[in-house]
C-alpha cells in the first residue's frame, strides 16, 4: 500500500533499529481515511474467505478493524487486555507478551461473541515476534471457530512473527513489511518479487 509507505517514511519516527513510532497516524491518534483505505484494503485481500466476523486486540487494532468490518459488513471483536467488571465470566482467554512494553497481558474475548460457526479475520497494528496473533488464534482455537487469516497493517518484516503463524497454517497478508530500521532509516521488503 503506497500511502501507507509514505506515512510510514513521513511521519514515523525510527527510535532503534527495533522500534518504529506511528502514534501520529495508527495507535495514538488515528488517521481515518488512512484507516478507511486500510480497510478496504483487508476487505480486498480476504473477499473470498467467507468472514463473518473480525478479531483483534485492544486499542491498536481496533481503527483498522473497524473499517475492514465495514468494508466486510461484519462485527468486529476485540479482546480486552484489562479485566472488566462486566467481561468475568465465559471467557475464552491467552497470555501474550509484549516485547515493546516488557509485561505479559491475560486478554479475554467472551465466549458468546465468537463460535464454532464463525470464520475469523484477524487484524492487528504490528507484527513483530507474532504474541499478539498466536494469542488471538489460540482464542480462536478456542472458540473452535476457523481462521481465514491474519491481516497486518506494518510488519517487522526481519523478525519471526510471520514465519510463526505461516508454520501454524495460517495465510499472513502484510500492508506494510520493512525489512530494517538500521541507521534510523525505514526499509522496505520486497513483496512478491517487487522492490517496494
Amino acid at each position: 500500500m503506497r500511502s501507507l509507505q509514505e506515512k510510514i517514511i513521513n511521519e514515523g519516527r525510527v527510535l532503534s533499529s527495533q522500534v518504529l513510532k506511528v502514534d501520529s497516524f495508527l495507535n495514538h491518534q488515528i488517521d481515518p481515511q488512512l484507516m478507511k483505505e486500510i480497510g478496504e484494503e483487508f476487505a480486498q485481500l480476504f473477499a473470498g474467505e467467507k468472514v463473518t466476523k473480525i478479531l483483534t486486540l485492544e486499542s491498536s487494532g481496533i481503527a483498522p478493524s473497524v473499517m475492514a468490518g465495514l468494508a466486510l459488513n461484519v462485527p468486529v471483536v476485540f479482546a480486552r487486555k484489562r479485566q472488566s467488571l462486566t467481561l468475568t465470566e465465559n471467557l475464552l482467554t491467552a497470555e501474550v507478551y509484549s516485547f515493546t512494553k516488557k509485561e505479559t497481558n491475560r486478554i479475554a474475548v467472551s465466549a458468546s461473541f465468537i463460535t464454532g460457526e464463525d470464520r475469523l479475520l484477524i487484524i492487528d497494528d504490528f507484527l513483530a515476534n507474532g504474541q499478539a496473533a498466536l494469542g488471538l488464534l489460540d482464542i480462536a482455537d478456542q472458540a473452535g471457530a476457523s481462521v481465514a487469516g491474519v491481516g497486518i497493517v506494518i510488519e517487522k518484516a526481519f523478525q519471526d512473527g510471520a514465519q510463526l503463524i505461516s508454520e501454524r497454517g495460517v495465510r499472513v497478508e502484510s500492508l506494510a513489511r520493512i525489512q530494517s530500521l538500521e541507521n534510523g532509516k525505514v526499509t522496505f521488503a520486497a513483496k512478491e518479487g517487487v522492490t517496494s
